[in-house]
This record gives C-alpha cells, sequence and structure tokens, in this order.
C-alpha cells in the first residue's frame, strides 16, 4: 500500500512533496488506527441495502434516527443487512447534500449515537466531497480572506474557454462573491450554494481523508462517493473522470485499506455506463461497487415496450473485472431516473419515448446544459411504481402491483448488490404536493411519512403498501437463501421469448444455480426450454427455479 499512496500522491502533486505527504497521510491512518473496529467484509446473497433519508419515517416528540431504527429494527431486520442513511450532516440546500459541517450530525435529526445504535445493519454513510455548502465555516473563512482557506476552493480569473466542461445541471458554472481582496468567481458544479472543493491543495485531499476515517470510526462499512466524477478541474477540458479524479479514489481506496480493510468504496458516477464502470479501476485499486446507473431506465424502457430484448443484450455485457467487485444495482433512488447512462444504449427516440410517458405518468423531467448551448433531457422524476403504472390509469391495481415486483425483481436477480429506495419498498406514488411546496422536482419521490401511519397501512392487507412490502420481502428472503445470488457469482443472460427477461445464476463455487424468468408484458408468453418443458408465463408473472 505504501507504493500505491507515494506513487498516487506523486502523480498528483510531484516528486517535491510527495513525501512530506506520504508522511502526512502515515499520521492520519496511524491517528485512527486504533480507533476502528474491524467487521466481516464479505458481501454475500444475504446483502441488500435500504436508502432512505434519516428523517424518513417521522413521531412525535422523538428524533427522527430514532424513530428509523425503531422501524427498522421492527421491519427490516430479516429483509435487508445494510441501511444507507442519505445525507445526515447540517446543511443548507438539496436535502442534505449542501454539507455545512462534515463532521457533525444534524441536531434535528439526533445524535451520532443514533447513529452507532443502528449498527446491527451494515451502515452506509455519503462522502459528499465534490462541494461543501456555501455556509459552511471553511468557506465562510475563505470569504474572510483566511490564508488557511485561501486555496480550499476554485477561483477563475479573467474569461477562460469553459465550454468544455460537463454540466450535470441546467445552472451557471461560476458564482460570484465579494471578499476583502475583491470579487471572486469561483467554480459550483451544482448550485451556487454548492462550491466545489480543490483537490490540486493537498491540504484539502488530507482532510477529507480525515473525515472519510471519521465516519468509519463511526460505523460507516461503506462510503458513498457523491457526484466523484467532477471532482478534478482543469480548465480545457470536459472536467468529468479526469485521471486524477481516479488517482484520487485510487489514494483514498489504498488509505482506507490500511486501516479498514473491511470498508467498501462506491462511486456515484450518473453518466454512460462504459464511463460509469471505469471506476472499478483495474478490480483492485479504485471501488468495490459501482451504482449500475444504466439499469433503471433500460428497465423502464423493457417494460413500456413488452420487450425484453434490449436489457437482454445489455445484461450481457455486464463482467466484472475481479472478484472483489460487484454492481450495485438499483431501480430508484432519491434522485430520478438518470437518462444519460442510457444513451448508446437506447436511440434518441427510445429515450424520447420514456421522457413522454413519464410526462403523461404525472412525472417531471430536468434539464443540462450540453456544451453546443442547448438542453437535453438529464433525468426523470417519479416514483418508480408510477414510472410502470400511470397513477390515472384504470388498471386493476393487483396488475400494477405485479408490474412493480416484476420489474424490482429483475434488479434483485442480476449480479451485484440490490440497493431498494425506500419508497419503492412500499410503492409509493408521486408527492406532488412535495413539488409544489419546494419548488423542486426531486422532491416528487421524497415523501416523509408518519410512522404511525405507515405501519396502520402495512397491517391493511389489502392497503396497496402492505402488497407492495409483503411481496418484495417475500423476494428478498428467498434470494437470501441461495448462493445463486451471491454478487460474486456468475450469470447467463438466454434468449428464451422476446417478452422474457431470463438470466441464470450461479454461486461462485458452483454448486448453486437458480434460473429467474420474468414476463415483462401484460400478455401471457409461451416458450420451450432446451429440456424439452414448456413454461406458461402470465402477465407480470416471474419464476425463480432452482436447478440441479
Amino acid at each position: 500500500m505504501k507504493k500505491t499512496l507515494i506513487d498516487q500522491l506523486t502523480f498528483l502533486y510531484g516528486d517535491n512533496i510527495s513525501a512530506r505527504l506520504f508522511e502526512q497521510t502515515q499520521n492520519i491512518l496511524n491517528t485512527y488506527r486504533p480507533r476502528i473496529k474491524p467487521r466481516n467484509d464479505t458481501l454475500t446473497e444475504r446483502d441488500a441495502m435500504l436508502i432512505t433519508y434519516g428523517d424518513q419515517v417521522q413521531a412525535p416528540n422523538e428524533k427522527p434516527l430514532r424513530t428509523l431504527k425503531t422501524f427498522c429494527d421492527k421491519y427490516l431486520t430479516d429483509v435487508l443487512s445494510s441501511i444507507h442513511i442519505l445525507p445526515f450532516y447540517p446543511w443548507t440546500s438539496d436535502d442534505g447534500f449542501s454539507v455545512v459541517d462534515y463532521r457533525q450530525i444534524d441536531p434535528a435529526l439526533g445524535t451520532w449515537g443514533d447513529v452507532s445504535s443502528m449498527q446491527n445493519f451494515r451502515l452506509m454513510f455519503d462522502g459528499v466531497i465534490n462541494h461543501i455548502s456555501a455556509k459552511s465555516d471553511w468557506f465562510q473563512k475563505f470569504l474572510q480572506d483566511d490564508p488557511h482557506y485561501k486555496n480550499y476552493f476554485i477561483t477563475i480569473e479573467g474569461e477562460p474557454d469553459l465550454s468544455q466542461v460537463v454540466r450535470p445541471r441546467a445552472l451557471p458554472l461560476l458564482t460570484s462573491f465579494i471578499t476583502p481582496s475583491g470579487e471572486k468567481k469561483v467554480w459550483t458544479t451544482f448550485s451556487a450554494d454548492q462550491i466545489d472543493l480543490n483537490f490540486k491543495n493537498p491540504e484539502v485531499l488530507l482532510e477529507i481523508l480525515d473525515i472519510l476515517l471519521l465516519y468509519i470510526e463511526r460505523g460507516a462499512t461503506f462510503i458513498r462517493l457523491d457526484a466523484i466524477a467532477y471532482l478534478w478541474k482543469e480548465i480545457g477540458t470536459t472536467c468529468i473522470h479526469l485521471p486524477q479524479t481516479h488517482a484520487v479514489i485510487q489514494f483514498f481506496r489504498a488509505a482506507i485499506s490500511e486501516v479498514a480493510p473491511h470498508v467498501q468504496l462506491i462511486t456515484e458516477t450518473n453518466v454512460p455506463h462504459p464511463d460509469n464502470i471505469s471506476y472499478f479501476g483495474d478490480g483492485t485499486n479504485e471501488a468495490q461497487l459501482v451504482y449500475n446507473f444504466a439499469l433503471p431506465p433500460l428497465t423502464l424502457h423493457t417494460f413500456h415496450t413488452g420487450d425484453a430484448r434490449i436489457l437482454s443484450d445489455w445484461a450481457r455485457t455486464l463482467t466484472l473485472p475481479s472478484d472483489k467487485t460487484t454492481f450495485f444495482n438499483f431501480l430508484a433512488s432519491h434522485d430520478g431516473i438518470g437518462l444519460n447512462p442510457a444513451r448508446g444504449i437506447l436511440s434518441d427516440a427510445e429515450i424520447d419515448s420514456l421522457v413522454n410517458k413519464v410526462i403523461e405518468h404525472g412525472g417531471l423531467i430536468s434539464y443540462k446544459h450540453n456544451a453546443d448551448g442547448t438542453q437535453s433531457p438529464y433525468e426523470m422524476n417519479i416514483n418508480y411504481f408510477d414510472a410502470l403504472s400511470n397513477p390515472n390509469g384504470n388498471e386493476p391495481q393487483e396488475l400494477q402491483v405485479s408490474r412493480f415486483i416484476a420489474a424490482q425483481s429483475i434488479m434483485l436477480s442480476l449480479i451485484g448488490m440490490p440497493g431498494i429506495y425506500f419508497h419503492s419498498l412500499f410503492g409509493s406514488r408521486g408527492w406532488t404536493d412535495g413539488v409544489q411546496q419546494t419548488g423542486r422536482n426531486r422532491s416528487i419521490n421524497r415523501e416523509k411519512l408518519q410512522f404511525d401511519e405507515l405501519q396502520s397501512q402495512l397491517a391493511d392487507e389489502n392497503s396497496l403498501r402492505s402488497k407492495v412490502f409483503s411481496k418484495y420481502s417475500e423476494l428478498l428472503k428467498t434470494r437470501s437463501t441461495s448462493t445463486a445470488f451471491d454478487p460474486h457469482g456468475t450469470q447467463k443472460i438466454l434468449d428464451l421469448h422476446p417478452s422474457v427477461f431470463a438470466v441464470e445464476r450461479t454461486s461462485p463455487d458452483g454448486n448453486a444455480r437458480v434460473l429467474c424468468l420474468h414476463n415483462v408484458s401484460q400478455k401471457s408468453v409461451s416458450f420451450s426450454m432446451k429440456d424439452g418443458s414448456d413454461i406458461i408465463l402470465q402477465p407480470y408473472e416471474i419464476l425463480w427455479l432452482k436447478k440441479v
């Protein structure tokens, strides 16, 4: 690990200071080494992760993190192994992703003790390290010309050509601020309240390493590197996926592995699939997991068309660079359904069809700036249940539930670790009132729920939430019983019928096999297997068949 650390520090900052930076790195690691408790780091078929806000379920006169723990202990102990608590630090905007203080818990949510009390589940914390809140102490001191923070942020002088910079949002790239030494134009990739950190300053790199190690000390077994693709900036480039960004991830991987080999990095890169999987590195030196961002839009396209062939062809390409890596599969998250990962897999016409269908189903569309000055759809904002089934339609609820569960089953059957957004676990519909309240498209799938009301709905077998949760829980429990679903096993995609997504999963030792069949259409389909048996699947029916 020593060579890796020195190599990356030399690549990023040069020979002259790499030795000093390595010594500082070792001092940080030695500080945390005795404070970090090792855990089992092996992922198995039993692993699946809930994605949730810290205040997702609420109860009167109780801190939300305590309510969340009570809820998870009661309903999810035998269903899921892990919980991703979305940013729980003090924040000023973007529902937590504009962090004021990386080292504190938002007092409205609870305390570090509340987070630690949830360690009967594996925990994932967010490393929101591309940017920090404009109200943070770091940036406020920068605005006061504090010399220590002078180079913590990226300032631009003159009028350089920034037209190549890839933009994730339709907002200005630079924001002007007044300081005692004059007006300064500061790099703000995501918003004027989210100030990009300057990793060309090695002190920033070491500060962030200290923070990530603090998270591990506090119980994180997964670290999600938010918006990591934009981390390093070089004028005259796209400022996305730069070699220096990969080097920073490799530095973090090597450093963390020295003191916490049980911790796994997950990169969040909502980009086309080939770029996304580049964050595996060589299979040993970058992220252990990457978000499988192409899966949500491709699965949605599959059910809208009743045709599984594009999804099947893409799934055949899902290979892993080593048995130390796997995919983080998901269909929904706190954000919308990204479109960029599907570009190059779906045609422009097919993407336009997705966008139109989501609008028809009551969803919203977010746009991004292109280098040529135009805008294009970037993200579809809608709950996944509504994306699949028009909330204003007249289909029977049972059919809608079957369609939804069939989509989730595809996600659960693919090689990787499943990530399940809170609202998907319970079949939530769109929160249009929230969009009106906040003025933000993403609020449509971020409704906070009252614990008592949610419990009542789950107790009512006729409610949508109860029906979805019951079927989803059954699938997850079934999945956990077979090593065929080990995230480091293998998969084979079969062509059995245009409307059937079929994947055969095999355990790493080859002793367990399961064939997962999914009818993605609302018509019955029949086909013959190689062994001569005939199979009939009803609309949106799924079958998981053990093979001997």
